[in-house]
């Protein structure tokens, strides 16, 4: 299985060689670095200054995998955080010796401290839905990922029902939000069969800009991949990540959508040969160009489960004199059976397929 990540810079040099679905076509040019840095900075503004004491409780919480940076500032909202017995407050932090709980249990936030970061690709397929628990009882990703000793995994963005593609799960909350946080603008990729004739008219007014119920919406980048009579086959780009956004812009159009299908998120393809319900892991290379892509400094890969990370595979041959030495050995006990069986040869009686038959 080959898998592909470039940097920004080079994306478009390699992009005729992913085989997809559909073939890609074209990929709207990524942040300049300035720009990159601009939008990181932003982010570490909006998360406090760094020479405070302590850490924020949603950014420590967030990297440890107990939930997204959303989903803590909502508890603290709700009360559902106590920290050293009081509730806690938007802003406040973590120090050595603090007690924290969570829904009234207490949680052991200083592991999170050192929690090494994984990232896995998963082919999500249709009937499937992106959430922990169902009550209508569908299958959800999160049960067909692996275990993870410590933390738990966060979805990047997420996709619906009847759409399948390229899935990233982390458990490093920074890193997730930082993927999905608006300043980035990481654009995502899908393949979109169509049911009917779309005109120039069409695709100029997708770009343009379509009014949603929920404000204007538009693609980014449109091109057309192929496909014969009613159905026809298109690759469009979005930073957005609104809810059944590629849908809701074909349908406000009046047009089907037939198959839908995510092929990439941001500099990460979905890689040939991944088949559905099955996952990635980054290796070692892989999670750098990330970390880095996104502005985050890079670190050692620990993985907590078995995977095809480059730190997990037990290299081969490292039993390999041991090996040696037992065949030595049995060659020597080999040789030596056969020169006292040669030796004592014309005393033995010829087994039943070696004797000669007479006839009656």
């Amino acid at each position: 299985m080959r898998y592909r990540f470039d940097s920004p810079l080079n994306i478009w040099k390699k992009i005729t060689l992913v085989k997809t679905q559909a073939p890609v076509i074209n990929v709207k040019p990524y942040l300049e670095d300035d720009e990159r840095v601009e939008a990181t900075s932003k982010i570490d503004a909006d998360s406090g200054s760094s020479h405070l004491e302590g850490e924020r409780i949603q950014k420590v919480l967030a990297r440890g995998g107990v939930g997204s940076r959303r989903e803590v500032e909502r508890w603290i909202k709700e009360g559902l955080l106590n920290l050293n017995g009081l509730p806690v407050k938007l802003g406040d932090r973590l120090k050595e010796g603090d007690s924290l709980n969570l829904r009234g249990r207490p949680l052991r936030w200083e592991k999170f401290g050192i929690q090494p970061t994984q990232v896995i690709i998963y082919h999500k397929p249709t009937g499937e839905v992106v959430t922990r628990n169902d009550p209508e009882g569908r299958a959800v990703v999160f049960k067909k990922l692996p275990k993870l000793l410590k933390g738990r995994w966060i979805a990047v963005g997420r996709l619906d029902i009847n759409t399948q593609g390229l899935l990233l799960f982390t458990n490093n909350g920074e890193l997730a939000n930082r993927l999905m946080h608006p300043s980035f603008e990481i654009d995502r990729e899908y393949a979109v069969r169509i049911l009917g004739d779309v005109t120039e008219d069409h695709i100029a007014q997708l770009k343009e800009g379509v009014q949603l119920e929920d404000g204007m919406a538009k693609f980014d980048d449109i091109q057309f991949n192929g496909g014969e009579g009613a159905n026809r086959w298109y690759h469009v780009t979005v930073t957005e990540g609104r809810n059944r956004l590629v849908r809701r812009l074909w349908e406000a159009l009046e047009f089907q959508v037939s198959r839908l299908m995510r092929v990439r998120y941001g500099p990460i393809f979905l890689p040939d040969g991944l088949g559905a319900r099955q996952n990635h892991e980054l290796t070692q290379k892989e999670l750098d160009d990330l970390l880095t892509f996104v502005g985050l400094p890079t670190e050692k890969i620990t993985p907590t489960f078995k995977g095809r990370s480059e730190q997990a595979a037990k290299p081969r041959g490292a039993s390999k004199p041991r090996l040696q030495q037992e065949k030595e050995r049995e060659n020597e006990e080999l040789s030596r059976d056969r020169f006292h069986k040669k030796a004592d040869k014309k005393d033995r009686r010829p087994s039943f397929s070696k004797q000669k038959r007479t006839r009656t």
